[in-house]
């Protein structure tokens, strides 16, 4: 879990996951901070700095061409930039050093956000700005981008404090805390672009000399796309698939009764049949091979995380809140603990939806789930 798209994939809960070694055909190559790497022809590889305890996120370079605005007949020759980092000084001066760098005099003719969240979205209204340029994201996440940017959001104010009192957090200080957060989007996230082009799911893409099918994602955010390459056995998975982290999955309060677990992990179902080969390209961590590897990881680490909490469970009823040690087992800050919580009711959620637990509120507002008929 880690936060918003920061935070927002922390580690897995428990160090252990099994299956065979991943592959990474880069090693321990990773892009110098204003500079590139190039993975495939006309796509490179950008690495760029986050103030979180997940320090970086990965951009993607697509050489492409489209059309002239004022010349329609006419096709420019530029870039797609996938993604954009968080809009703060340092990475608007690496993304002026990459202009320098990597650009080659070319445009950035479009931006293609994978999702809302602010690591991924926060600097699309000053690239689109700086280079005219279209943003291209698909609707939810980016009617969801403009609700958080307006201070509606799920990560700070009085509904997401009401919800994680629901769900046994009581600390009158801590929650002060996440009362104060409703600021915490618009801060890496100051504005979104007036206009965007919908991206859908099996839409494809071309981009430069490549055809991208857009592959949908939920759980983690509203709508997310990745893109594959599938002749040339490329995928850009964004926060869908990661190498070493587990994306976080959490229910928030303008979705209480959502079952976002089992979404995502349906979504991975997509993902599942690539080829070995595949050259998988995520938002954080390296570019690596293996995944239908990966995604048979990521679903033994879930089950395993809902057999304990049906074994939790038997005893007594539970909230949420007070079962945190039994999926993190390590201690956990504030903000460390709006996302974990978030977690916890998601699987929670699952075994409750399943009928394989029982969820009541008392009469203390709390909700409490149980094994017990």
């Amino acid at each position: 879990m880690l936060t918003l798209p920061t935070d927002r994939e922390m580690p897995a809960p428990s160090a252990r996951v099994d299956g065979a070694p991943l592959h990474y055909p880069l090693a321990e190559q990773l892009p110098p901070t204003g500079n590139a790497i190039e993975v495939a022809p006309g796509v490179f590889w950008l690495r760029m700095g986050l103030p979180f305890a997940l320090n970086h996120i990965n951009l993607w370079l697509l050489r492409d061409r489209l059309p002239d605005p004022a010349q329609p007949d006419v096709l420019r020759e530029g870039w797609t930039a996938v993604d954009c980092g968080i809009d703060n000084p340092a990475t608007r001066q690496a993304w002026q050093d990459v202009e320098a760098k990597v650009l080659q005099g070319l445009p950035i003719l479009r931006v293609l956000a994978t999702h809302m969240h602010p690591d991924h979205m926060g600097l699309a209204h000053w690239l689109c700005e700086r280079w005219q340029a279209p943003l291209w994201m698909s609707t939810s996440e980016y009617q969801s981008a403009l609700l958080a940017c307006s201070g509606l959001s799920n990560f700070g104010g009085a509904p997401t404090v009401a919800f994680f009192k629901s769900h046994g957090w009581n600390q009158a200080e801590e929650l002060a805390q996440v009362q104060a957060r409703v600021g915490y989007y618009p801060s890496m996230v100051p504005q979104i672009p007036g206009a965007y082009v919908r991206l859908m799911a099996g839409m494809q893409v071309r981009i430069g000399e490549r055809l991208w099918q857009c592959i949908s994602g939920y759980g983690h955010s509203p709508e997310h796309m990745a893109l594959l390459d599938e002749q040339q056995q490329l995928l850009i998975s964004g926060d869908m698939l990661l190498p070493s982290i587990s994306t976080n999955v959490s229910v928030y309060a303008m979705e209480p009764d959502g079952n976002p677990l089992q979404w995502f992990l349906d979504s991975l179902d997509k993902m599942a049949q690539l080829p070995d080969a595949t050259l998988v390209l995520p938002s954080h961590g390296r570019p690596f091979q293996g995944a239908a590897t990966r995604i048979a990881q990521l679903k033994s680490h879930h089950a395993e995380r809902l057999a304990e909490l049906l074994h939790a469970c038997r005893a007594k009823a539970c909230f949420a809140h007070e079962l945190l040690p039994v999926l993190f087992k390590r201690p956990l800050d504030v903000h460390q603990t709006t996302f974990a919580l978030g977690e916890a009711v998601a699987h929670l959620n699952l075994l409750w939806l399943t009928s394989q637990m029982h969820r009541e509120r008392g009469a203390d507002g709390v909700v409490r789930f149980s094994t017990r008929p």
